[in-house]
């Protein structure tokens, strides 16, 4: 009977260890100060000459997503729970604060939080489906502070989809290649479709190098207008994006990536420019002097193709070139990240704390990002 109990208890016990290796619990918290040397730090109001206030001018910020208020703000609550299954399991990405709702912005309904939610099968050692809504494989960076070196991020990232819904097949095809094939919504949207068109996706990788592509139709064929039914002429987005990275040495790794995107015509008439988007490249260089200190740096140029609204010129075919060096403080947990960012855009896209008009923006950041 001993024997039996022991037995028994012994049974329940390595079930319920392989039970708890299954499940998991992950992500983080991050918080930031932020401030321009040679920008606005603080709101403008704007009034008539009657007193009235019509509106007000914010703080100046990069024209890139994310860490972009002045004074001490916050990120994200990033909370991440998985099961993984010998065949099949589910991940849901749940996000909170301002850093999380602008990486949900196109989603339906103020009160959503989901960043990701998806369930896959391992259909063979060689195969998963995925479906449900998922980060976006285009790109360098993520929404994820953890993941990203630079707290704030690049335009070429801020600029791409985010996110998709819908269904994808990774393809492990051995001797370090790769494949993925997807058709998902509208990028962005990933609660439920804003229209019937899909987008399509693609990408084949090779040892750490991905080369990524995107195609589908973003807009809305048809809009009411007084009553009457228009139809704007609106092309497929196609984008191709190349995402990589080489150790150069022990100590010393480069980032690269290049992207170009093309929305097609999405006028009305014949005055709106035929083509709308953007092409750049950005590399990231990083040295690691110890096992606790790490820096940086991230060269990006980004070019509009017609007044794409990125940078904020208001000038067609404009540009910036947007350099920030970081610095990655490891303190167990904790990642302490001081960083230095100065953007110079081809045309006036910032304002001086005078209001003055200029091309520049320059600007420090220090954050605080704990993982768990």
């Amino acid at each position: 009977m001993v024997v039996l109990l022991l037995s028994a208890s012994a049974y329940a016990q390595e079930e319920e260890e392989a039970t708890k290796k299954k499940f998991s619990f992950s992500g983080s918290v991050d918080a930031y100060y932020r401030t321009n040397f040679n920008g606005l730090n603080s709101r403008v109001p704007v009034f008539d000459d009657t007193g009235t206030q019509l509106f007000e001018i914010d703080p100046m910020a990069p024209g890139s997503s994310f860490a972009n208020d002045t004074g001490f703000a916050l990120g994200m609550v990033n909370l991440i729970a998985g099961y993984e299954g010998e065949k099949v399991g589910f991940v849901a990405d749940l996000v909170f604060g301002p850093r999380g709702e602008d990486a949900v912005f196109n989603d339906i309904g103020s009160t959503n939080i989901i960043n990701q939610l998806y369930v896959y099968w391992n259909v063979s050692d060689k195969v998963t489906l995925t479906l449900g809504n998922f980060n976006t494989f285009l790109g360098y960076e993520v929404i994820s502070p953890v993941a990203n070196f630079n707290y704030s991020t690049s335009y070429m990232f801020s600029y791409g989809p985010f996110s998709h819904a819908g269904l994808k097949a990774d393809f492990d095809l051995g001797n370090d290649w790769s494949a993925m094939l997807m058709i998902a919504n509208q990028t962005d949207f990933t609660s439920a479709a804003r229209v019937s068109d899909f987008s399509f996706g693609a990408q084949v990788g090779y040892a750490g190098q991905f080369l990524n592509f995107l195609y589908g139709n973003q807009g809305i064929d048809k809009i009411v207008v007084d009553g009457v039914i228009v139809e704007p002429d609106i092309q497929a987005l196609f984008q191709v994006d190349y995402t990589g990275g080489f150790n150069i040495g022990e100590d010393f790794f480069l980032g690269i990536n290049a992207t170009y995107q093309d929305t097609g015509d999405v006028g009305f008439d014949e005055d709106t420019p035929d083509d709308l988007g953007f092409y750049g490249v950005a590399l990231y260089p990083q040295y690691t002097f110890s096992e606790t200190f790490t820096l940086g740096l991230r060269g990006e140029y980004f070019e509009e193709i017609g007044d794409f609204g990125a940078i904020g010129t208001g000038v067609v075919d404009s540009n910036v070139f947007a350099l920030t060096a970081t610095g990655n403080i490891q303190i167990g947990d904790l990642a302490i990240k001081p960083e230095i960012r100065l953007d110079k855009a081809s045309d006036d896209a910032f304002l001086d704390p005078d209001l003055n008009a200029q091309d520049n923006l320059a600007s420090f950041l220090l954050a605080a990002v704990y993982a768990f």
